[in-house]
């Protein structure tokens, strides 16, 4: 198992939570959560995975990710083997389910 951590400068802060996949075979949960220090502006991610050698793999989506996303807030992502276009499509999918949560 293998735990990774990124950091990304944001621009807003981020109020609401998101929970969206499973832990599962191919699959990978993604927990979102305002910052854990509301002044400070920028995403903390945590990545917890089963397949351990592929830092690079993870630091290319999640740097992708972070071009279009600039929400301070804690991401955590538990990797059960997902590729990762399944790791884009959770991604985003915390993100819409946190504005949508703002909308709220």
């Amino acid at each position: 198992m293998e735990h990774l951590t990124f950091d990304y400068p944001a621009q807003r802060a981020v109020t609401t939570r998101a929970h969206v996949g499973v832990v599962g075979s191919g699959d990978l949960e993604v927990l979102l959560s305002p910052a854990d220090d509301a002044g400070a502006l920028s995403a903390h991610v945590v990545v917890r995975t089963s397949v351990d050698g592929y830092s690079h793999i993870w630091k290319s989506v999640l740097d992708r990710f972070f071009t279009r996303y600039d929400g301070a807030a804690r991401i955590e992502i538990n990797d059960f083997g997902a590729t990762p276009g399944v790791v884009a499509l959770r991604l985003a999918e915390a993100l819409e389910a946190a504005e949508e949560g703002d909308d709220a």
